[in-house]
């Protein structure tokens, strides 16, 4: 079965994160992803352990590699090499300092004179202008960009996310640039046709099979920073400040804007609810047999709640202390408030099964998360586990040609 992207062939020169967890989403969805590394080394990911595969691989780097191909290049030896497949791609995807691909000859304007229909990707920490020499590492956006202000408790230091969250949402940012200049480069161009009205190109590399004329419209330069990503998914924190000039502050598992929205006290183990609007919460006073809190004025409606968060938190959980996290969730789920344990990630995963999201595949033997995207026509394959590293050589200079 063809792949919403079959046929796009894309040069990935990005590591450690984002630019591959981007990659590794658009080859789920069928683009073929040529991943360029360094000899010897790879990605710095194949060293980030443990823990470790049973075959001894690093688990990070399996965790955004499969359904690619790997190439080693020295990059200043081998720079026609990597010259040659940009030419043939539809897409390129580089995560290096500015400046870096520009001095190489693999900067976007040396490489739209190759390839004028190319989309090329640049993942930056802080974008290409005054912020071009700053390091683009998770921790440190997660430090300056503002998300560390808001996790962890009111009167401690700054906290982490438990995942590198900025990473992944600036991977998910330039794989929808990536989509967005696929989609007017259709637009702008001959819709990946043959000239003449034949068929759509099948072959990757926007050719036509018999080596004709490339059939492209107009390619550009994406530029995506995880400073600008983290703002973006700051959502109403940053909106707060945006629209209202409100610089929030750290609440622990509280919500600013909601309550009852945050970890409550049962008699054995936390417990999350999150009810979200007036019904809800009168649903849980309902089912904690506790009417009366409904019907307080202080209470009735949310932004009241907000104000007296204090006062009722400490009601709800003298009621909840009564049944265990299991029986709460039962019944809250029953009377419609949503709620929840506070799981770790091999009670997540069997959630997930039970709740038939199969979350998890085995690509040539190794154990993967599933792609999250359903396509009822083009779903997600996985076609190929994480590459060692370059040995898909031959088959690089195969589709390259003489």
């Amino acid at each position: 079965m063809s792949g919403a992207l079959s046929g796009l062939l894309i040069a990935d020169f990005s590591r450690v994160l984002a630019g591959p967890y981007a990659t590794m989403l658009l080859a789920d969805l069928g683009a073929e992803v040529v991943k360029v590394e360094r000899p010897g080394t790879g990605d710095d990911t194949r060293a980030w352990g443990p823990p470790y595969a049973a075959g001894g691989e690093a688990t990070y780097f399996l965790g955004v590699n499969r359904n690619k191909r790997s190439i080693a290049l020295d990059l200043r030896a081998d720079v026609e090499v990597a010259r040659a497949l940009a030419a043939r791609a539809d897409v390129v995807v580089e995560n290096f300092r500015p400046g870096t691909m520009d001095r190489l000859g693999l900067g976007y304007e040396a490489l739209r004179e190759l390839n004028p229909g190319l989309i090329y990707c640049s993942i930056t920490g802080f974008g290409s202008g005054a912020g071009a020499g700053l390091p683009g590492y998770d921790l440190i956006a997660q430090a300056v960009g503002g998300l560390m202000s808001v996790t962890g408790e009111p009167d401690g230091p700054g906290t982490k996310a438990g995942v590198a969250l900025v990473d992944v949402i600036t991977g998910l940012h330039a794989a929808l640039g990536i989509l967005a200049a696929l989609h007017h480069r259709d637009r702008t161009g001959a819709g990946g046709r043959v000239p003449d009205g034949g068929g759509r190109v099948p072959d990757g590399g926007g050719r036509v099979p018999d080596g004709g004329e490339r059939v492209s419209g107009e390619g550009q330069h994406v530029e995506v920073s995880l400073l600008s990503s983290l703002l973006s998914a700051l959502t109403n924190h940053a909106s707060a400040y945006a629209a209202a000039g409100v610089v929030p502050r750290a609440m622990g598992n509280r919500h600013p804007s909601i309550v009852p929205y945050e970890v409550f006290e049962a008699a054995d183990r936390p417990l999350v609810i999150a009810a979200g609007n007036d019904r809800q919460f009168q649903a849980l006073c309902t089912a904690l047999d506790r009417p009366d809190l409904a019907a307080d004025a202080r209470y009735a409606a949310n932004a009241g709640r907000v104000t007296a968060r204090a006062g009722l938190v400490a009601e709800l959980n003298a009621a909840l202390r009564r049944r265990t996290a299991d029986e709460w969730f039962e019944v809250l789920t029953a009377a419609g408030v949503p709620c929840g344990p506070i799981n770790d990630l091999a009670a997540a995963f069997a959630l997930a099964e039970d709740l038939g999201l199969e979350p998890a595949v085995k690509v040539g033997g190794v154990g993967q998360v599933a792609n999250p995207i359903r396509l009822s026509a083009t779903p997600p394959s996985y076609r190929h586990p994480p590459p060692d590293l370059g040995q898909d050589e031959a088959w690089v200079h195969e589709i390259l040609g003489p």
